[in-house]
This record gives C-alpha cells, sequence and structure tokens, in this order.
C-alpha cells in the first residue's frame, strides 16, 4: 500500500532533496510552500521522472487556513497522511548582533520557525489519530531543526531561539504521541549547501578548510534526505523524541 509524505518548504534546498529521498522510497508527496510551482518546475520535473506522484499547494503554515486546506486536498487525494517533514524555515533577513536585534525581526523568524512547525504538528497528528495503524505504527513526524539548537550565534540570535523552541517540540510531541503509535524524531543539519548558506559560503567554506568539521565537506540536502528517509522507515521503531546532528561532526568538543 503506497503511503503519503507531507513536506512543508519542498520546493527546494533541504526540502528537496527530502522529497526525492521519500520519492525513491516509494512515497507519495505532498508539499506545502509559499513559493510559487512556476519557479521551481525544473525541480519537480526530476519527481516527474522518478515516476513520483506528488501534490503541490501554495500556502504558509503560520496561517491556520492554509494549514487545514492543505490538509483537506491531501486527504481528499490521498486518503491518509503517513509522514509529515516540518522543514520550512527562515534565516533573518539581517544578521545584527542580539543588542541591535529588533522585535520585527524576532517575530518574523519565530513565527515561521516555531509557530509554523507546532501549529502543522497539532493538525497533521489530529488527522493521523483518525487513521488506522500500518505495519507497526500509525504515523512518523520528522522535524528538521539545526545546529543552532545548541551552538551560539550572537548575530542571528533569533533563528537559535527559534530552533531551540522548534526543538523542544520534538520532544513534547513525541511524548504526547507515543502512545498513539505516532513517533517523532529531529534532525540538526549543519552547514548545508543550499539558497539559505549563499551569502556566508565563503565563512564556511573556510571553517571547513581550518578544521572545524571533521567530515571536511558541505552539506547536502540529499545528506539529510537521507537521514529522513531513514527515520521513515520502521528501522527506529523502539524510539521516540531522538535527534541526529548531521553537520559532518562539528558538534563534537575536540582540540
Amino acid at each position: 500500500m503506497k503511503k503519503t509524505a507531507v513536506i512543508t518548504g519542498g520546493s527546494r534546498g533541504i526540502g528537496f532533496g527530502i522529497a526525492k529521498a521519500l520519492g525513491r522510497d516509494g512515497y507519495r508527496i505532498a508539499v506545502l510552500d509559499v513559493n510559487a510551482f512556476d519557479d521551481y518546475r525544473d525541480n519537480f520535473a526530476v519527481l516527474d521522472e522518478m515516476g513520483v506522484d506528488y501534490l503541490y499547494y501554495q500556502g504558509n503554515t503560520t496561517v491556520k487556513k492554509d494549514r487545514e486546506d492543505f490538509v483537506k486536498a491531501v486527504v481528499e487525494k490521498y486518503g491518509d497522511i503517513d509522514v509529515l517533514v516540518n522543514n520550512a524555515g527562515v534565516a533573518p533577513l539581517v544578521r545584527n548582533d542580539i543588542l541591535e536585534m529588533t522585535e520585527e525581526s524576532f517575530d518574523r523568524v519565530v513565527e515561521i520557525n516555531t509557530k509554523g512547525p507546532m501549529f502543522m504538528t497539532q493538525i497533521v497528528a489530529n488527522q493521523m489519530l483518525k487513521q488506522p495503524v500500518k505495519g507497526r505504527r500509525r504515523g512518523v513526524i520528522v522535524n528538521i531543526t539545526s545546529s543552532s539548537v545548541t551552538v551560539s550565534s550572537p548575530s542571528r540570535a533569533e533563528y537559535c531561539v527559534s530552533k531551540a523552541g522548534f526543538a523542544a517540540l520534538t520532544t513534547v510531541y513525541a511524548d504526547r504521541l507515543a502512545g498513539e503509535d505516532i513517533q517523532v524524531y529531529e534532525i540538526r543539519p549543519g552547514v548545508i549547501d543550499t539558497d539559505m548558506t549563499k551569502v556566508v559560503h565563503q565563512k564556511y567554506s573556510d571553517l571547513i578548510e581550518a578544521g572545524a568539521f571533521p567530515i571536511a565537506r558541505w552539506g547536502y540536502p540529499e545528506d539529510i534526505g537521507e537521514a529522513v528517509s531513514a527515520f521513515c522507515s520502521e528501522k527506529f521503531i523502539y524510539s521516540t523524541g531522538n535527534y541526529i546532528d548531521l553537520d559532518g561532526g562539528f558538534h563534537i568538543k575536540h582540540l
């Protein structure tokens, strides 16, 4: 039986890497994204070539009606939602020292990076609760946070705060949903080669060259996609609320 995976922010970057991985695994893919489909038609031509069945819906995870209309459209087309990948997120428009950070920037980043997945998970989890257990569980949720959950960046404090709050959602939802046969996991990417990191590409390339990352290369969206694929399998069936650092070993403290 085909299963359906919902991916927020799936038009490009990490989200699209995840869409390719789960599409390859045989999932039907439903993407909720603020971007227009035509702007990323070339990406989805890849899914067409792979023979992936997908639904693209332009909308915003922070808007209640968009979430509701999207979930309704997915259920009408595919019946069930078996996987939710909360990936959509943003960086600050301007990197400012925490002493200069504006309330407007804080509100924008936290709304998208924390509020969005909070209520996206709520609506999808409630949909999953209406569905039968398939195999050994009812559903799985994977949150894409960041190494910034624990690594300080005073020039983008709002991002760190938003991702730390998002990580807390992993714990709380995992606790709440474990008894319902829904498991929740988290992936904390490090420096991944995407549009978001273009503005600091040289900075991180220099850090990689200097040995700050034990695995001395950039990460790629495909690296994240492979990890999501593993969590969506039943290979971690006796765990929930866990996270994995996908950061080239950056989290390792070393001299």
